[in-house]
């Protein structure tokens, strides 16, 4: 039987407490006040929604298979501590944390998928709410410290993950931060894009739309959810791993299980018929919602709201399946009758 998203994530979306309030207190944002200078502000806002639209497109994949996940907060939080791991404690390069980040993130995915994927509806996403609590208990018991110079570095339980100074120690702007952060959004986004593209993008699709109609034409269900969880796992724990070098300290309450009601909510709104979909959620409510602090006090009722509203006309989100081939039928349309223009001399 096929999963419903829009019915079984109606009463998460309009729970009670800001979601933008607590995604900003959860995640202990880096952002300098606009009495700093607007640049500086903006260049964090930008890094922010950067990170967050990672953890938005691995909450999409699975919801693209007909799967709700509320784990993937879990994965963005393992991939932060590994990628911490490597590079405080053993000093590696960043691009070796990252993809250590990933690779953790991908991996712990995949070992849940393995015996979950088989449920659907409301028991896998328990399932999955279940597992994203254990795995931020399990952190806030990990103790694993080595001595350094200025005292013992590594994850202290539930006293957190200090002093990741990646960046501090080699001068690196919050600018070029940023464009590293949106590099990696474009390389993932093309890579999503491109996937789409192709059979297995399309067996992705059906599977979700009709996973019964997709078993008869010979896909094989379990192991393309499980594919899109394993790649879902290691989008996550790359933005994780971004986002701990962005903050330097990491604590296991940052990754508490509305940060990934979050992701699933930015998923919905902005649409599946698209990867640029979850963008358009993240933009939304960062971007909008939060950062012109129009609805400051109401951001909850807000945001809540319009998910409630899409949730009910469109299931799919504003970029569903219909909205984007109307967009490239007009852009079709456009660059043709661009084309046909007379030049003027």
């Amino acid at each position: 039987m096929n999963d419903r998203p829009a019915e079984s994530s109606a009463s998460l979306a309009s729970a009670e407490g800001s979601l933008v309030d607590a995604l900003h207190e959860r995640l202990a944002h880096l952002m300098l006040g606009m009495g700093d200078g607007s640049g500086a502000y903006l260049t964090g806002l930008f890094s922010d929604i950067a990170i967050m639209s990672l953890l938005a497109l691995s909450a999409y994949l699975l919801l693209l298979v007909g799967r709700i996940s509320f784990a993937q907060q879990a994965f963005f939080g393992l991939g932060a501590y590994a990628s911490a791991v490597l590079s405080v404690m053993f000093h590696a390069p960043l691009t070796l944390a990252l993809a250590a980040g990933m690779s953790v993130g991908a991996l712990f995915s995949w070992l849940l998928a393995l015996p979950t994927m088989q449920l659907a509806g409301l028991h896998y996403a328990v399932a999955t709410l279940a597992f994203g609590e254990m795995a931020r208990i399990t952190l806030g018991w990990w103790t694993w410290q080595r001595p350094a110079e200025d005292g013992p570095v590594g994850p202290a339980g539930i006293e957190g993950f200090r002093d990741i100074r990646w960046s501090l120690e080699n001068d690196v702007a919050p600018g070029e931060y940023l464009a590293l952060t949106v590099a990696v959004l474009i390389l993932v986004l093309g890579l999503l894009m491109t996937l789409e593209r192709l059979r297995l993008g399309m067996a992705l699709r059906m599977t979700g739309q009709d996973d019964a109609l997709a078993a008869s034409q010979g896909i094989d269900v379990v192991r393309i959810r499980q594919f899109a969880a394993a790649l879902a796992g290691g989008i996550a724990g790359l933005g994780g791993g971004l986002y701990a070098h962005r903050v330097t300290y990491i604590e296991p309450a940052l990754f508490d299980p509305m940060l990934g009601v979050h992701a699933v909510g930015y998923a919905l709104l902005g649409g599946l018929g698209t990867a640029l979909g979850p963008l358009l959620g993240v933009l939304l409510d960062l971007g909008l919602l939060d950062a012109t602090r129009w609805f400051q006090g109401w951001r909850m009722v807000v945001f809540g709201g319009l998910v409630a509203l899409l949730l009910r006309w469109r299931p799919r989100g504003l970029l569903d399946e219909s909205a984007v081939l109307l967009l490239v039928a007009s852009m079709k349309r456009l660059v043709r009758a661009t084309q046909r223009a007379p030049r003027t001399q």
